[in-house]
């Protein structure tokens, strides 16, 4: 009678743990499940959106020729170019939320189309271990695409709070992204190094709102690091 009892008890919690888990995935798992495909398809018609954007400024840049075309996702997206580079005829082509990925995709509209005399990219910090994947591809069509345009390649930059996570794969990826520099016979620009503050081993207080995208201190830094470059290329 005891052992049986204590079956039923055993059988008991063994139910009790089966249903605590189905109600966790319920009420747990298939919200954020929800939630990431809501942002994904937000992200997409952003995307979508900007791209077209991009194809009617193309018409527009026609009869000019664009000094530097920079390319990248929402820390590009938010840059102020006509404030940091007014010497320069600039087109801003970030989009937030953008990959390695997304970027090859609309390159063709992005920056080919445009034959602008300088691309300058920054690329990789929604897609930290699969942008390698793809990147020297980029490179390869910016190449062909772009043969008499000089490409600058910008390092991953340092990060802070939630972001800081990314710093020992971003730094890898940039010794990757400088091999491919020196492969390609382009720029490239380190970014990380000057934003690191090596006392918190973080990005500099004051140069993002986030710990990953900039304040108008964190682009100022950004911009008097590129600068220097693009007056010697253009």
């Amino acid at each position: 009678m005891v052992k049986k009892r204590f079956s039923i008890i055993i059988v008991f919690i063994l139910c009790l743990g089966i249903f605590a888990g189905s109600f966790y995935c319920y009420f747990s798992v298939i919200p954020r499940q929800k939630e990431r495909a809501e942002r994904e398809r937000l992200v997409k018609e952003y995307y979508d959106k900007k791209v077209k954007i991009y194809q009617a400024e193309n018409e527009q840049y026609a009869d000019y020729e664009v000094d530097v075309a920079f390319l990248g996702d929402s820390l590009t997206d938010g840059y102020d170019l006509k404030k940091y580079y007014p010497q320069y005829l600039t087109a801003n082509r970030g989009i937030g939320g953008d990959t390695t990925f997304g970027l090859e995709n609309r390159l063709q509209v992005s920056a080919i189309d445009l034959k602008p005399k300088v691309v300058v990219m920054l690329i990789g910090a929604n897609n930290f271990h699969t942008m390698l994947d793809n990147y020297e591809s980029i490179l390869i069509k910016l190449k062909v695409g772009l043969p008499e345009s000089k490409i600058v390649l910008l390092s991953l930059t340092a990060m802070g709070g939630d972001w800081a996570k990314n710093n020992d794969i971003a730094k890898q990826n940039n010794v990757e992204i400088k091999r491919l520099a020196e492969k390609y016979n382009y720029e490239f620009i380190d970014l990380f190094t000057p934003l690191l503050d090596p006392i918190t081993n973080e990005v500099y207080d004051g140069y993002t709102v986030d710990g990953g995208h900039f304040t108008a201190t964190g682009y100022e830094a950004v911009t008097a690091k590129i600068s220097p470059v693009l007056e010697r290329l253009l």
